[in-house]
């Protein structure tokens, strides 16, 4: 059983993007309105061409492309990031829409957390990402959805779950739909999960997370 200890101080993360960027931006907002206690000492994207890098550094942030096809192994790509990470004495890595394998060194385990849209273990693992995701909830038939916050290790959506939100799936939704709604609670969700890590109040207990 593992404590997580409070910071007492602003956590410090670093905030890996592959798209967009629509999660940093979204806790760039909640740190503004004072929802959030954070600094942005580093971005990470794994494509030099995704929107993700524009917004963040017109944001001022530090944004570093760490570009896969450009490593012979997901060795010598992830020990790129976490170098990084540690030059940058983050607290808290934070997989923002980052598709890809990362190999999570023993000092970050329980320092690294991704937000998947969906109620895991349903509709998730490899390939399963974006559209993808909300396509096959209503393909199958199901009547609610939702987004995961977990602790991530070195499988797809496999780390002990911090805490998930539920949203309603309508019977005319589209998976455009459906994304706008679960994006929604993700906005919820990861904020709140950064929170519960900065302040101490996660327990970590074999696969389970038990917040106090």
């Amino acid at each position: 059983m593992i404590q997580l200890q409070a910071l007492n101080r602003p956590v410090r993360l670093a905030v890996l993007i592959s798209g967009g960027g629509t999660t940093l931006i979204n806790l760039l907002e909640k740190n503004r309105a004072g929802q959030l206690k954070a600094e942005f000492p580093i971005v990470i994207a794994s494509r030099e061409d995704c929107r993700g890098v524009e917004r963040a550094r017109n944001a001022g942030l530090n944004c570093e492309p760490v570009v896969r096809s450009q490593f012979d192994s997901v060795e010598t790509f992830s020990d790129r990031i976490f170098d990084l990470c540690r030059e940058a004495e983050v607290d808290l890595v934070i997989l923002g829409g980052f598709l890809s394998l990362v190999q999570i060194p023993g000092d970050f385990e329980h320092k690294v957390i991704n937000i998947h849209p969906s109620l895991i273990p349903a509709f998730c693992g490899k390939g399963f990402h974006g559209h993808h995701v909300h396509q096959a909830v209503l393909e199958r038939g199901a009547k609610v959805s939702g987004c995961t916050v977990h602790f991530a290790n070195n499988e797809y959506d496999a780390g002990p779950i911090i805490l998930q939100k539920v949203v309603p799936v309508m019977d005319d939704d589209t998976a455009d739909t459906l994304q706008k709604r679960v994006f929604e609670a993700e906005c919820e969700a990861f904020p709140e999960a950064i929170r519960l890590f900065a302040a101490g109040r996660l327990t970590v207990d074999g696969s389970r997370v038990v917040s106090s």
